[in-house]
């Protein structure tokens, strides 16, 4: 037989043992409060001269164990525990008879009172009482390849139905089946495929389907077997199911399921194959997501081509929202389960809050209210003149709180009368904080705290501690001298920051110097100024070269001219050696102008130490070698020379103007000359002066 019965089971929980460690984390400790809200394990010693002089009142907040260590008496110690009481706590109901209302969760109601971080764990029983109604949908796949599967389904429905019917009296059951979206590749979509998806074959088979809700929630075992009986394969493509599909409907579509309020809902689902789910619509072109909404119209899912499967996440919330379950477990003897829970506060809360607890399935729910023990219950005296403080002061869980004008650990200072501020400026170096935050400022002065180890802070104040000077082979200042306020005082024959090194210049030595005189020798390396290079400081890639430095001085050791003329052996005492010769060592010389601009040439060689030259010159002055030196410009012939070529360039420019004028003149004349070429007039008479007397012969007086 192929045909799997999924039965989902609820997870109730297991018991994990786990042996913590019991540690105390604090931070920002300046009272019993911050003490108990800093980790679960802190406990806080109000015992009276619990702490040493100098020591922080931070020093009562530790573990238990710690504080009985350093003598704590134990009823001394403050560290609240959890609280924990039922408010509602009824016995669990037997059966269905005994009440109207029955009870198969206990309790029915806690109240939490927790420290942050420290755990609480209960018991809750749940036990269902026989003849608790009960609702179960059987849903079954119709798919082509449960054909020989069908009869023993069609048995198991049945035997299903005999089974319920002898736990409860209360008992329904309702019946859906499903197959596949029919749409490809899915479902072959041939018309005549989607009427008879089966093979040829078969004889019955019915027309391709999603989802089909077949009967609602009936308590009548004929119309059940009626229904479950007549049912027929179809078929599909594909190996996975629509079976999500199915399960959201029945879960959403309560009312045309037929679901009650008060019934334990259940799930069984009968499948040989896996699901399809959100995502795989895409196959088809079906892209909306499911809405986790009912479409059943005339019990078939209408949306079953349109939308998408739904995942196995919206499913889940579904199944938890609806109160389904989607099992069938129950034993002949209707044990009962007991099962653990664990509540834990990360933090303190500002009010209560609530939540529920209960198993899948059922109405019945466990109340949890929880609130949190944050604030320290010391039952310190009432009086405000404590001798412990001085008579000046209350003692709060072991520490004094001052009245207004007294100030101090036991309120020892009397700042009445007094500047504050001063006060507290007087504990300040550079304006930081008062006593760098390792001392009480006490009348303006600093009282330094212990470090633990038995050692302390010192200094004016509390800048000092003889325990962060640098290390070396893990050991401070290498175990070759002394941490005194965080610096290493080595031995005479060490040296370096951690005393790592044994004093030597071996390796730092250039002719006959150390490091030039540009740096000292640290370790046997030297250590240059800046600008200076290692290995023994000789070279300043970045510095300004002599030539640039230097010329001022040349001009004025050589020639007593230029800016230093007047305090040359003051402003010029780097250079240690100097000379005037004819010709230069071999070498670039260095090329400068003098005040008169003539060219001065000279060479330098840097003795040992910073700024400590040597210089060789030879200088051409303008009366041994005037062609070095430029001549002055004639200002008379630059002045007349601008002024001729100004009027020549102005003469030019009338020229210019002149003979464009004249050429356009000698243009329109010749112009004007060939238009009146090109005129003709006429040689006729003017009839207002022709004679009036006309010849006419007469024809009277023609001869024959």
């Amino acid at each position: 037989m192929c045909c799997f019965v999924y039965l989902l089971l609820l997870l109730i929980g297991s018991d994990v043992l786990c042996q913590e460690v019991e540690v105390c984390t604090k931070t920002a400790i300046n009272s019993c409060s911050d003490c108990i809200k800093s980790g679960a394990y802190c406990g806080w010693c109000k015992q009276l001269n619990f702490t040493k002089p100098g020591e922080q009142e931070a020093a009562r907040c530790d573990t238990q164990a710690a504080l009985k260590e350093r003598g704590c008496m134990e009823e001394d110690i403050i560290s609240p525990k959890n609280v924990f009481f039922n408010v509602k706590n009824s016995t669990l109901s037997k059966n269905t008879d005994t009440t109207d209302d029955p009870i198969q969760l206990q309790p029915q109601e806690v109240y939490l009172k927790l420290r942050p971080g420290l755990s609480k764990t209960f018991r809750i029983n749940f036990q269902r009482i026989e003849g608790y109604p009960v609702d179960l949908y059987y849903l079954m796949d119709l798919s082509y390849s449960m054909e020989d599967d069908l009869r023993s389904i069609k048995s198991l429905g049945n035997q299903l139905f005999e089974a319920l019917q002898g736990i409860t009296k209360k008992g329904r059951i309702g019946f859906g089946s499903f197959v596949d979206k029919t749409v490809l590749p899915f479902t072959n979509t041939n018309p005549e495929k989607l009427k008879k998806p089966c093979a040829e074959k078969e004889q019955f088979c019915q027309p391709a389907f999603g989802y089909r809700h077949v009967l609602s929630m009936t308590a009548d075992k004929a119309t059940f077997q009626k229904e479950v009986n007549k049912q027929n394969i179809s078929g599909n493509l594909d190996s996975p199911e629509g079976t999500l599909d199915a399960i959201m409907q029945a879960a959403v579509c309560g009312d045309r399921i037929g679901w009650r309020n008060s019934s334990t809902r259940i799930i069984v689902l009968t499948t040989d194959d896996g699901f399809h789910m959100a995502g795989d619509g895409k196959l088809a072109g079906i892209l909306e997501p499911n809405d986790e909404k009912c479409y059943l119209e005339n019990k078939i899912y209408s949306k079953s081509s349109e939308m998408d499967y739904p995942s196995v996440g919206q499913v889940a919330t579904q199944l938890e929202n609806n109160n389904i379950q989607p099992i069938f477990a129950v034993t002949k003897n209707m044990e009962g389960v007991s099962f653990d829970v664990t509540v834990t506060a990360k933090e303190c809360l500002d009010r209560n809050i609530s939540f529920t607890i209960g198993p899948l399935g059922i109405k019945d729910k466990l109340k949890v209210s929880v609130s949190t023990r944050c604030e320290c219950e010391c039952d310190d005296p009432q009086t405000d003149a404590h001798p412990y403080c001085n008579r000046q002061g209350k003692v709060n869980c072991g520490m004094c709180s001052c009245k207004d004008t007294f100030v101090g650990q036991k309120c020892e200072c009397s700042i009445k009368g007094k500047d504050v501020s001063s006060l507290k400026a007087a504990c300040q170096k550079d304006n930081g904080t008062e006593c760098e935050g390792r001392g009480d400022c006490v009348c303006g002065v600093c009282q330094c705290h212990a470090i633990p180890g038995g050692l302390a802070y010192y200094g004016t104040h509390c800048e000092c501690e003889n325990e962060s000077c640098e290390k070396y082979k893990n050991q401070l200042c290498g175990g070759n001298g002394k941490c005194i306020c965080k610096n290493c005082v080595c031995d005479p024959e060490y040296e370096g920051p951690a005393c790592q090194c044994k004093k030597s210049d071996e390796q730092c030595r250039s002719d006959q110097s150390v490091c030039n005189g540009r740096g000292t020798c640290q370790c046997n390396q030297c250590k240059c100024i800046e600008g200076y290079q290692r290995p023994f400081c000789k070279f300043c890639p970045a510095c300004q070269t002599p030539c640039i430095t230097k010329g001022k001085c040349i001009e004025c050791l050589g020639f007593q001219t230029g800016p230093f003329s007047k305090n040359c052996s003051e402003a010029c005492k780097s250079i240690h050696k100097f000379e005037m010769v004819d010709t230069l060592p071999p070498g670039k010389p260095c090329d400068v102008r003098d005040v008169e601009n003539c060219r001065v040439f000279f060479t330098t060689f840097q003795l040992v130490g910073e700024d400590n030259y040597t210089t060789n010159k030879v200088c051409m002055f303008i009366h041994v070698h005037h062609t070095e030196c430029p001549e002055l410009p004639n200002i008379y012939g630059i002045i007349g020379g601008s002024i001729a070529g100004v009027a020549l360039i102005g003469l030019l420019i009338l020229l210019l103007i002149k003979g464009i004028i004249y050429m356009n003149d000698l243009k329109e004349f010749r112009r004007f000359e060939n238009e009146k070429k090109k005129a003709k007039w006429t040689d006729g008479a003017n009839p207002l002066f022709q004679n009036a007397t006309t010849t006419v012969a007469n024809p009277t007086f023609t001869g024959e």
